[in-house]
Formats: structure tokens, sequence, C-alpha cells
């Protein structure tokens, strides 16, 4: 029992994984996603960097993805976002850089 606490804050100290580029995650850097918005009725969330969240929403509408992209694996092949992904996997864990919205989004 004492063992298993020991262990306990040193698990505690990792970071957690981004679900999107699979870098670890800062926790200044975290930012809990809904898969389908709440606006849509969603409440299952994942962990993701905050650069990446962003990214989301400045490609996709709240309706885009509630019915086309409310996986996490629907979102990775999605082209933009797959090029955005191929990008951020060459920064530090702890990158930002603001997201500017789609040009097809900016039109709306």
């Amino acid at each position: 029992m004492l063992a298993l606490l020991d262990t306990l804050p040193e698990q505690r100290k990792v970071d957690d994984v981004c679900s999107l580029c699979g870098r670890p995650i800062p926790r200044h850097q975290k930012d809990a996603h809904h898969l389908i918005p709440k606006s849509h009725g969603g409440s299952l969330t994942v962990d993701l960097h905050r650069i990446c969240h962003r990214q989301i929403h400045a490609l996709f509408t709240e309706t885009e993805l509630a019915r086309q992209f409310f996986t996490v694996e629907q979102l990775k092949q999605q082209d933009a976002m797959s090029r955005f992904l191929t990008w951020v996997k060459t920064k530090p864990n702890d990158f930002f850089e603001k997201s500017r919205k789609s040009v097809r989004l900016r039109s709306k």
C-alpha cells in the first residue's frame, strides 16, 4: 500500500497527451474540447493543446463539428487539420501562436 502511495505523486507530474497531435501538454496549455459542442448537446471532452483546440474552431463551425467531425479520428483525417497537425508536431510542446479563422468561416 505504501509503495502505491509513493508512485502517485510521480504520476501526477506527467503531463497529459494531446488527443490530436500526440505531444505532451504543459498544464498552462491544456484545453478541454467538447467533441460535440455544448450548444448541440455534447458533454464528452478530450484534452488538447490550446493551439490544437483553437485550430479546430478556426476551421469548423459548431454545426460541422456536431455533424461531421465529432471524433478525434474524423478531425485528424480532414485535410486542413491534417496539414496543421503535421506542422505543429515539429514545434516545442509549449509552442503557441494565434489561430486565424479560415477564409471560408470569415466569409459567413
